[in-house]
Order: structure tokens, then sequence, then C-alpha cells
């Protein structure tokens, strides 16, 4: 087998070098960001930002596309140069790629990509980068790559971190109807290019794990900011897939402001404040992140017991540029304590693709994507993604999102 998809198709130019934003174009996105920031009522705050002219590097949080709307707008008058999933590519690329932006196939090791990111901190440009990679489950923070640190070592500039508040709580990963609440930002030097000079690897890592940290319930009931919307619980037991009550996974369904297990029938109201209550018996967890990360420790239970395990029939649609989807048909997904192997078939000929567990700090996930063929993996080679679809009722991407995280950190002992 080879661990090629698709042959004799154009695959995106990644070594082509940055284009230096047009003037109307940045003009157009001054124009689109400020009256959406303006309308959400979002409030930014810099702290350290008053002296840093030249380059720095922004490291963002990602929970929704209303992130680069704040951000163009909390950055002004000055640009970035963003780095963008190829997906966010597809259909649009001259666009993207006349504002300036730097095309990444998510948790790839790239060496071209450090290039183009030390020639653009050269120029004196702001590098806006989202290093968790996805718009975040359920609004708090996520594993960072432990090569985030080198990347600063090499770009030799200052480092700030933008944070959003509320962008989750707006438009969540698993519903993305707007519920129209305000928002914050805040925008920070974590250190100056000095720091980054004289600290050393490990340093620089535990300042920013320490740093890049935050949780939109949390914020949304500390400063009791009122969701109203008839359908705010729908779509959460993509998040929340294993029932708490009868530990039951793949059985939670969700509608209106209810989250219920159809295993042993119990429910919990999510009230306008964003908090969980048990309509009977005990109210096991009221913070949603809580919930979550207790499905995290069963997951890591089954890695540390050698039992996790994933293996499906599947669907595989590739994306070897940004024109669009080529759909391979039928494959095989494997998933367990060694990491992925995907298994299918293009132009003929068997292929098998591995990605070892110990290298992949996380994968990116999608729930119902495009309407097509339900909730999906998406893994990425450096000349390729996958969109992979797993079949029937019986699994959950999110457990598949957090088991790829905890076999990373058992295999690398972090």
């Amino acid at each position: 087998m080879n661990d090629m998809t698709v042959k004799n198709v154009e695959r995106f130019d990644m070594v082509e070098e940055i284009r230096v934003a047009k003037w109307y174009l940045r003009l157009l996105t001054w124009i689109i960001s400020f009256p959406a920031v303006w309308l959400q009522k979002t409030k930014i705050r810099k702290q350290g930002m008053k002296d840093i002219k030249g380059a720095y590097l922004m490291l963002c949080n990602h929970n929704a596309f209303f992130d680069f709307m704040v951000a163009t707008a909390a950055i002004f008058p000055r640009r970035a140069n963003y780095v963008v999933a190829i997906d966010g590519f597809i259909k649009r690329e001259q666009l993207l790629r006349n504002v300036g932006c730097i095309c990444k196939r998510k948790f790839t090791n790239d060496p071209v990509l450090i290039r183009h990111l030390i020639r653009v901190a050269k120029k004196g440009e702001i590098i806006a980068l989202y290093p968790e990679a996805r718009y975040s489950l359920c609004g708090t923070n996520a594993i960072l790559p432990q090569s985030l640190a080198k990347l600063v070592k090499h770009l030799h500039v200052p480092v700030a971190t933008f944070l959003t508040k509320g962008h989750h709580i707006n438009s969540p990963f698993w519903n993305l109807e707007k519920r129209g609440n305000r928002t914050e930002a805040d925008l920070k030097l974590i250190m100056t290019k000095d720091d980054v000079e004289k600290l050393s690897v490990e340093e620089i890592n535990e300042i920013i794990t320490k740093e890049f940290i935050y949780d939109d319930f949390k914020w949304q009931y500390d400063n009791k900011v009122s969701v109203k919307y008839k359908n705010r619980a729908k779509g959460l037991h993509k998040v929340l897939y294993h029932c708490p009550n009868c530990n039951t996974e793949y059985m939670m369904n969700s509608e209106g402001t209810q989250i219920f297990c159809t295993n042993c029938n119990k429910r919990w109201q999510m009230t306008e404040y964003g908090r969980l209550e048990a309509l009977d018996g005990k109210t096991e967890f009221s913070h949603i992140p809580d919930w979550y990360e207790w499905e995290r420790a069963q997951v890591r239970k089954q890695i540390d017991e050698g039992t996790y395990s994933f293996d499906k029939e599947v669907h595989i649609d590739s994306l070897p540029n940004a024109k669009g989807y080529i759909p391979l048909g039928k494959g095989r997904l494997i998933h367990n304590m060694q990491g992925f192997i995907l298994t299918g078939m293009s132009d003929g000929e068997d292929f098998q693709i591995e990605w070892p567990a110990k290298r992949l700090y996380s994968c990116h996930i999608e729930y119902d994507y495009l309407g097509k063929h339900g909730d999906c993996v998406d893994l990425n080679t450096l000349n390729d993604t996958l969109y992979i679809y797993p079949e029937g009722e019986d699994f959950s991407v999110t457990k598949i999102s957090l088991a790829t995280e905890e076999l990373y950190k058992k295999l690398n002992n972090i």
C-alpha cells in the first residue's frame, strides 16, 4: 500500500511567497470587522502593548469566526498575517492570499510555515497564530503544541496573547446559531523580545501555558451574561456524549434548553447563565467544562488500562487544494494505543496512512460537517487533508479527540 490518496491532482502551493495586503483589502477588513464588533458590544482591553511598534507574535484562542473580526479591531490601524487552515481557503484562495494569510494543514510539523513566519517577522509585521488549531469544543483552552516555544525562539519577537471571552457563548462550536450576548477580549504582552532571547524553551512554554487559559462558561456565570435563546442546549450532546448518571456512552441527546440521556431518561436544564441543573436527582456537573473533563478522565482511564480502541467503516473526502473536496468513497479508520490508521482506495489503488499517537498532540473534528455525512475527524499530511466520516451512531468524535490528546500526553510523559 502507499500513503498517497489522490494522484495527478494539483496540491495547494504552500511555498508561494506571502503577499503584502493591498490597501483596499485592508480597508475592506476594517469595514467588515468594526460594525460587527460594535454590534456585539465587544470591549477590548490592552496590557503592555503601548510600546510595541514592530513585529510580534499574537497567540489567539479560537471559539468562533468572530475571533478574526475582533482581532482585526484590536490591532487597528495595523494589520496581521493570519495563519489559516486550508479549509478556510476553499473557493477564496486568491482573496486570502491577497490579505496576507498563510495556509497551514492542521497538526502537522511544517518547516515551510516556519520559514514564512520568520520572513514575516523580519518585515516587522504581526503574526496571528491560533495554536490550538481548532475551535474550542466547550469554551475552554486545549492542549498546545510543545513546539510552540521553539517557534518563539526562532522568531526573535515579543509574544502577546489575545484571549476572547464570550465568543463560545455567542456561537458555540456545537450549535453555531448566534445568541447575541456581549463579549470581551484582552490583548496582553507576555514576553518582550529580551525575555524571548534569555528564557529557555522550557521557561517559554511554562509562561505560555500559564497565560493561555480561558473558560467562557465561567466568564458567563461570573458576569451574569444572560442567554435566553430558546435552543441554547441544542447540540450540547455532541460534546457531552457520556451520561454521568447511568455511565452510558453515545446515548445523549438535546433539544431546546435541555440535554438528556435516552438510556436512563435523566434530564438537565441549561440555565440562561450557562449552568446545568438536573430536573430530578443530583446535579453531577453544573459547570459544563467539568462534565467534559470528567469524560476526558474516563477516556484516560481506558488508555491507562490499554483498552481504548475505535474501528469503523468510514466515508473519506480529500482536500488536496482549495478548489474543493474530492470524494474517495469508503474506507476504514482505526484509532488505538498506537495512533490512527486510515485505509481506503483512490485511483484504483489501495492506500494506507498512519499517524503515530506519540506525534499527534490533537486532532480536528467537526459536528455534522457541511450537512454531508455527519460528524467527522480531520487528519492531515503535509500534502493532503482527509475528512473522515465514521458510519453508525455508536461513536463520538469528541471521544476520539480526547483520546488523541490523552494518548499524546501519556506517551510523551506530559
